[in-house]
C-alpha cells in the first residue's frame, strides 16, 4: 500500500492547540487553510512537502 499523502502541516493554533494533517494535493491544502486560518498562528505553520528532493530538503533544513 503506497503513501497517498504529499503534504504534511504542522501548526500552533492561537490558544496553544497543534494542528498535524495530511494533504493529497495544493488545492486540499488551500482549502485546509482557508477554512482555519482563523484558529492558527501563520508564523507558526510548517508546510512538508513529501515528494520534494530529498537533497532539496536538507538545504532548505540549513538555512
Amino acid at each position: 500500500m503506497g503513501n497517498t499523502c504529499r503534504f504534511v502541516v504542522n501548526a500552533i493554533g492561537k490558544g496553544g492547540e497543534t494542528y498535524y494533517t495530511h494533504c493529497k494535493d495544493k488545492q486540499e491544502l488551500k482549502n485546509w487553510i482557508s477554512e482555519n486560518q482563523d484558529k492558527l498562528s501563520m508564523s507558526d505553520l510548517k508546510i512538508s512537502d513529501r515528494s520534494r528532493n530529498p537533497l532539496l530538503r536538507l538545504v532548505s533544513l540549513i538555512k
